[in-house]
């Protein structure tokens, strides 16, 4: 594991640094897959409404036999409840079947209509931040910590303009293939830690067989998805959230994280001169590239 097992949240509150990535799992394998990561050593369990899968994670962490109180469990709001923020929070409690979340994150700054079939442009995504702000503030119990997910440097500076609280996470798509090095150093500057998702770059990835992925793999004898997951365990003020619903592969994201030098680090980063792309792409919003520079629609979204 890397030195650091935890990285500490602004909240004074300690996050793992590895945690399993729930998006994509299947339905019916979403809880066998979290129980078997809380008891082979995850305590890091992220979600969202919008994965349709928060029963099941909910069920997963009481299957385990692990206490809530030993899980921090993240999970987002969705881009068609910015209309009811409080009624989406308690939403994803009940589903969770939980009293408490450690992290709740706005999971895209891209409101849509009820169905979450088009952008809805008479919502500010900046309004369900606020809102989200003032129900931590009212009640730290029930909402331990409030985050963002998705925010280019653009938005992120917006929020900061024009918000008193500075979120607690960023999560946003981070590989060597887009490694976003100028919002990740920018969120370090403003203690606002940056979680990794889609750390392997996508199912079946290039990077799995990239020659400088498998070469660091068979120096330090590992799989290169270990290796994937460690770049971003490496860096400072970063969280890695690998996904999987296999239990060797849970188990092996776990166990195989391991250290690398700066030099190895730097190599991997560099892939992305080379071979740059997104697995998650903004788009699909319908609210343009959310001013994401490497996106190239044209940027229609209300700042």
């Amino acid at each position: 594991m890397p030195a650091s097992l935890t990285v500490k949240l602004n909240t004074g509150v300690e996050m793992p640094t590895l945690g399993l990535g729930t998006w994509k799992s299947k339905p019916g394998a979403v809880e066998v897959a979290v129980a078997h990561a809380l008891t082979h050593g995850y305590k890091h369990i992220d979600t969202a409404t919008d994965y349709q899968n928060e029963t099941e994670v909910g069920q997963g962490i009481k299957s385990s036999g692990v206490p809530r109180s030993e899980v921090f469990l993240t999970t987002k709001i969705q881009n068609c409840d910015h209309n009811d923020v409080e009624g989406a929070l308690n939403k994803s409690l009940k589903s969770l079947g939980t009293d408490y979340l450690d992290l709740w994150l706005l999971h895209w700054p891209a409101p849509m209509n009820a169905d979450c079939t088009g952008a809805d442009r008479s919502l500010d995504w900046l309004d369900t931040w606020k809102k989200m702000v003032e129900l931590h503030k009212a009640n730290p119990r029930k909402l331990r910590a409030v985050g963002v997910s998705n925010l280019s440097l653009k938005f992120l500076t917006r929020l900061l303009e024009n918000s008193d609280t500075v979120p607690a996470v960023n999560q946003i798509e981070l590989h060597p293939s887009c490694p976003q090095e100028e919002l990740v150093n920018f969120c370090r500057s403003k203690g606002i830690v940056v979680t990794a998702y889609s750390p392997l770059g996508s199912d079946n990835s290039p990077l799995l067989t990239n020659p400088i992925v498998i070469r660091l793999a068979e120096k330090y004898k590992v799989q290169p998805a270990n290796i994937l997951i460690s770049l971003q365990a490496n860096r400072p003020g970063v969280s890695v959230l690998p996904k999987s619903v296999t239990p060797a592969r849970i188990e092996s994201n776990y166990s195989g994280v391991i250290g690398l030098t700066a030099e190895e680090i730097a190599e991997l980063q560099a892939i992305d001169k080379d071979h740059h792309f997104r697995a998650c792409h903004p788009s699909w919003t319908g609210w343009g590239s959310l001013g994401f520079p490497d996106c190239l629609e044209a940027d229609n979204a209300t700042f």
